[in-house]
């Protein structure tokens, strides 16, 4: 700043004599400015005193951390990237965390409570060059005094490339192991190969922005395609198990596939004998494919018919499976003698039998039915009798067995023209019932029918009493 010296002094007047009177000096008019032009420069100079060295000090706070993170003494204090700080001291606590000591500068202090503190690294491949990333709390918070120290719950330390590792399964860390390691003999005595694309890699580059820039033209259409590429790779997330045995299942294919190079090279030297023969049968297909179209043009009327055919087909052949499954069982089930098959195995012995004892069994038939005779009418009778005795002797029809039962009651007997009349005891209730009718006709408990079939004789060939009836 250039400033103006003040002018000199006049000359002191001549001494005064004795005898003169001595008059006060008067001041000069413009003193009063030059005093406040003077005292606004030092004003100045003390507020921009103040603003350089007043928080030029800084404060020193500690950081609690689980552990030190490859911390060194030095590393930065950053917030949003800006360097307003540095590390001082690293000490280890009696419960074996690690104490980071940082100085902030004065711009920034004092800080306030919610603040929180990150240690980071610019990539994850790297240990260097690690800082301590600040988020400084609102301004409004109480603020924090020099010397205090950030709780762990405050801070948080850096995530490493193992740790990120170490979220994954180990048969996704082994398929992605395996990725790894293929990729590397994929490019095995490839160098030369791989010199010239990185010289065209350039070429590739300015393609690769024109073709985005194409992309990018159509905003709406490239959104959807944002859209449904999140769906498709949230998806494919959600399934990362089945895809990381995917990607194993391809690593042993492409493996069988390499162990397999002498049948590989063969393959491909029939290649162009068999896309010679395909040639010639794609040229042959046209005149195939307009006989199939006419085949057909001429069923398209028969194909509402046959849609009529094969739905009735389809209920058939749903209600016949079980029957054909039961008639083959019948045919053929496992096992010895249990099915048809087996039976017509054993008839023509069975023929060969009945041949000699056919003729002497109708004979023996046709002289035993004189004898039989008698017994024919009471067949159900004596069939009940045998299979279980006094159940099912009974006369039966189409609605099965039947019994015909005559109520006697004590107190009525039957009189003239068979109606009932009161009785004076139960023994003459009992009065007109016949018994002793051991020698009954077929039909003969019941009242005679009208056309005379009963009771039956058979013509007089049974030895019955058609006379005891009721």
């Amino acid at each position: 700043m250039a400033t103006t010296s003040p002018p000199s002094p006049p000359a002191p007047p001549p001494p005064p004599s004795s005898s003169a009177p001595v008059r006060p000096v008067r001041s000069s008019p413009s003193s009063p400015i030059r005093i406040a032009a003077i005292a606004a420069l030092a004003l100045v100079v003390l507020i921009v005193a103040y603003i350089l060295f007043a928080g030029g000090g800084g404060a020193t706070y500690h950081l609690e951390f689980k552990e030190a993170d490859q911390l060194v003494r030095g590393d930065q204090v950053q917030v949003g990237g800006v360097p307003v700080g540095t590390v001082t001291n690293i000490e280890l606590t009696r419960d074996f965390k690690a104490l980071i000591t940082i100085h902030v500068d004065g711009g920034l202090v004092p800080l306030h409570q919610g603040t929180t503190a990150q240690v980071r690294v610019p990539s994850l491949t790297t240990v260097a060059n690690r800082y301590i990333a600040l988020s400084p709390g609102p301004n409004s918070n109480p603020s924090l005094a020099a010397g205090s120290t950030l709780p762990a719950s405050a801070t948080k330390e850096v995530t490493d490339l193992d740790q990120l590792f170490n979220t994954l399964n180990p048969k996704t860390r082994k398929g992605l192991q395996g990725f790894i390691q293929g990729t590397a003999e994929q490019y095995v005595g490839q160098s030369k190969t791989f010199g010239e694309s990185v010289e065209l890699f350039p070429a590739f580059l300015t393609s690769t922005n024109h073709f985005f820039s194409e992309l990018v033209r159509e905003q709406p259409t490239f959104t959807s395609f944002l859209v449904e590429t999140a769906k498709a790779v949230t998806t494919i997330g959600a399934r990362k198990e089945q895809l990381a045995d995917l990607i194993e299942n391809q690593n042993k294919a492409f493996g069988a596939i390499g162990s397999e190079q002498s049948q590989l090279a063969s393959g491909l030297k029939q290649l162009p004998a068999t896309l010679e023969q395909g040639n010639r049968t794609f040229t042959e297909l046209p005149s195939t494919l307009a006989a199939l179209t006419k085949f057909i043009e001429t069923s398209r009327p028969t194909t509402k018919p046959l849609k009529e055919l094969l739905e009735k087909l389809h209920a058939l052949v749903t209600t016949g499976t079980p029957a054909l499954h039961d008639f083959s069982l019948a045919f053929s089930r496992p096992g010895a003698d249990n099915d048809l098959t087996d039976l017509v195995r054993a008839l023509p012995a069975l023929a060969k039998q009945l041949e000699s004892t056919s003729p002497a069994s109708v004979t023996a038939l046709k002289e035993s039915v004189p004898i039989t005779a008698f017994f024919g009418p009471y067949a159900p009778d004596l069939a009940g009798t045998l299979r279980t005795f006094g159940q099912t002797t009974a006369y039966y029809d189409a609605d099965g067995h039947y019994l015909h039962a005559s109520p006697i009651l004590p107190d009525f007997k039957l009189g003239e023209n068979n109606t009932l009349t009161p009785a004076s005891s139960p023994t003459a209730a009992l009065e007109g019932l016949k018994s002793g009718q051991l020698r009954r006709c077929p039909g003969a408990a019941t009242t005679p029918a009208a056309d005379g079939s009963s009771p039956f004789v058979d013509g007089e060939l049974l030895s019955c009493d058609p006379s005891e009836t009721p």
